[in-house]
Order: structure tokens, then C-alpha cells, then sequence
């Protein structure tokens, strides 16, 4: 998903349930640790922001696991789980927020120009779009892909007339692979060399697989895309990684019951 620049703050807080005992989520979350906190610098909307510092983060993982994971973050938006010693880099906008995490040093004034093609090679990305402002645009494309019971919201998004229905095609892309966990949360797979939710990112097909989450929270409703292709020696972490993002946006769903 490739967005317009705006600030958007979400908050992390305690861990919730996790899932059944028999997954390799659950296997890897059998203790509270803590991986070291790596802010990263961004660029958006309001000009530059210098990467920020918390400290380390407590997740239910393996001691064993923890050790060649980190915790990236920057301002604005989700933070995201990665292998150590990568590199990171965030943008903000009006329309959400999203953050790249990549084995290979990130040039942020190329990542925001206009030329830049995308990732190559292994990347994370973890983006945010939000319903109730420009962002509802992303929002509705993906609802149109994989989350047919908010139907009605890609309708509501033709209606204004600012994009046309062919810009929200309905129906999952033909090779992705779906696991649905809920009516909200939706796990997937682009297949190597095509094109899917996996590369409705800035990550570009290649000869691997792209895997990821897609998840709608909030009333409005928002979207959570984390988009993944990692190393073939961290390829193991991508279950952990993907867990955990599943948490955080649990969380903000939670927290935002409880304002009702």
C-alpha cells in the first residue's frame, strides 16, 4: 500500500491470549523476554522526526528466539518485530503511517521520491491506513480483496465518485494463498514472481514468497497490513513476527471497545 504522508500514534499495552498449543506461535511464547528497542528515523507530513527511544520490549517468546530478534519502531504507527542488526525507516501521512525494515541500509529521501521502484530483496513492511480519512481508499481496496462482510464500505467509497469501482476490483487475487482467522483477520501468501496482497506493498515480486497479515480494527473500520520476505536464514522468525503484530492490533481493537 502506497501512502500519503499524516500523523497517526498507536499505543502498545499488555499482552493478550494467545493462541492454541499445538501452533508454532504458542510453541515460541512459552516466557515473557525482552529484545532490545531500535527506534527509527522518519520522514512525513510535518518534515522529519528523529528516531525515538523506549526501552526494551517484553514479548512472550523463547529466550532462545529473543536473541536474534529486535523490536522497530518509529513515532508514528506499529512497531514490528525483525531480525537484529537490520535497518529501519518510517513515513507518516494523513492517511496512516508505515514502517520498513530491510537487511540493507534504507535511503529514506529515495524511499519517499518518486523514482524509487520499491524492495527488491527481503524486507519488512508494516503499514496502517485509517477509515475515516484519506485512507479509506487502501482500506476499501484490501476489504474488496479478502473482507466481503464490510462490503458495504467499498460501496460507500465508489459512492463519493473521487475514484472509480474499477479501482476496487472484488474477489481475492487469483494466486494468493488465504488463511482466514476471523472476519477481520486474514493471513496470506503471494506465491513467488506474483503479484497479490504480498506485493500491494512496496515489496516487488522475485523468485520468493511474500507472507503477511491483513487486519481490519477500530470501529471506522482501519487496516493493518504487515508484508514480510526475510532471509533464508531468519525465515523460521516469520510465525513470531507475524504473531506478534497479530497482538498489537488485537490491543488497539481491545482498547478501543473499552472507550465505547
Amino acid at each position: 500500500m502506497r501512502f500519503s504522508l499524516a500523523v497517526l500514534t498507536l499505543l502498545i499495552a499488555a499482552p493478550a491470549a494467545l493462541v492454541g498449543q499445538n501452533s508454532p506461535r504458542a510453541s515460541a511464547a512459552s516466557t515473557l523476554v525482552r529484545v532490545p528497542f531500535v527506534g527509527c528515523a522518519s520522514d512525513g507530513q510535518v518534515g522529519a522526526i528523529k528516531a525515538p527511544y523506549a526501552p526494551n520490549k517484553t514479548v512472550p517468546i523463547s529466550a532462545q528466539v529473543a536473541q536474534r530478534l529486535a523490536y522497530y519502531k518509529a513515532e508514528d504507527g506499529f512497531g514490528v518485530l525483525a531480525p537484529r542488526g537490520w535497518h529501519c525507516f518510517g513515513t507518516y501521512g494523513s492517511n496512516g503511517a508505515s514502517l520498513y525494515v530491510s537487511p540493507d541500509p534504507i535511503n529514506g529521501a529515495q524511499l519517499l521520491s518518486t523514482t524509487w521502484k520499491g524492495f527488491a530483496g527481503p524486507a519488512i513492511q508494516v503499514s496502517s491506513s485509517i477509515g475515516d480519512t484519506s485512507g479509506r481508499f487502501e482500506v476499501a481496496k484490501i476489504i474488496a480483496r479478502v473482507f466481503p462482510a464490510y462490503k458495504q464500505f467499498v460501496e460507500n467509497v465508489v459512492a463519493e465518485g473521487i475514484e472509480p469501482a474499477s479501482s476496487f476490483p472484488f474477489g481475492a487475487f487469483p494466486q494468493d494463498q488465504l488463511t482466514y482467522r476471523s472476519k477481520r483477520i486474514v493471513e496470506f501468501k503471494t506465491p513467488a514472481n506474483a503479484d497479490g496482497l504480498g506485493t500491494a506493498s512496496w515489496l516487488l515480486r522475485n523468485g520468493h514468497p511474500i507472507s503477511g497479515l491483513a487486519i481490519l480494527y477500530g470501529e471506522e473500520p482501519n487496516l493493518m497490513q504487515i508484508s514480510l520476505r526475510l532471509t533464508p536464514d531468519t525465515v523460521d522468525l516469520a510465525p513470531v513476527i507475524l504473531h506478534e503484530i497479530e497482538r498489537d492490533a488485537a490491543r488497539l481493537d481491545t482498547a478501543d471497545q473499552s472507550q465505547k
